[in-house]
């Protein structure tokens, strides 16, 4: 053989030392990189270990149950409960329809029915779209104080503001009326 020809069949690993290099180096640039990629994906190199988020208690929140067990022997409990949470929302609600003082249809148009006039929400006429109050006022006051004090489509009776009288409720519509006129 010619020494052209060793050189061809010869490879660039001589030695022992060379082939365990070269094993080490492609079993192990491709594990590291897997786990740099690995932690670039989980955020491990972007966030600190020190985040709230990551803290006993953020965790325990979020790992809180969603809902919980109510045994029928405890429905009497929650029942008072709950009618207790209600006599507090309705004491609240005649604590805002209050703080304008009797007859003030603007506070409580402010407090109890601007949410949904003022935006249109579920579908409710804009105080100052004349168009949509058209129809409804064409239809007469009789009926639009029939349909503020016993709820119509999405809007619950008296506004959802059960604290209201017909009267407090008979004014808010007047004073809506009055703005789209």
């Amino acid at each position: 053989m010619s020494e052209s020809e060793d050189e061809e069949h010869s490879s660039a690993i001589q030695t022992p030392g060379q082939l365990l290099t070269v094993l080490l180096a492609a079993f192990g640039f491709p594990i590291v990189i897997i786990l740099m990629l690995a932690q670039f994906a989980t955020g491990d190199i972007l966030t600190s270990r020190s985040d709230e988020g990551l803290s006993p208690e953020e965790i325990a929140k979020r790992l809180r149950p969603v809902g919980t067990l109510v045994l029928a022997e405890d429905l009497p409990q929650l029942e008072a409960e709950f009618q207790a949470a209600s006599r507090q929302a309705q004491a609240d609600a005649g604590t805002v329809q209050e703080a304008g003082g009797p007859g003030d249809a603007k506070s409580i148009y402010t407090a109890s029915c601007a949410a949904c006039h003022a935006s249109g929400a579920a579908g409710a006429p804009k105080l100052d779209d004349k168009g949509a109050w058209a129809g409804r006022l064409g239809s007469g006051i009789d009926t639009l104080y029939k349909s503020a004090l016993n709820g119509k489509n999405a809007m619950p009776p008296k506004g959802g503001n059960a604290a209201l009288s017909d009267d407090d409720v008979k004014a808010v519509v007047d004073y809506m009326v009055e703005q789209v006129k």
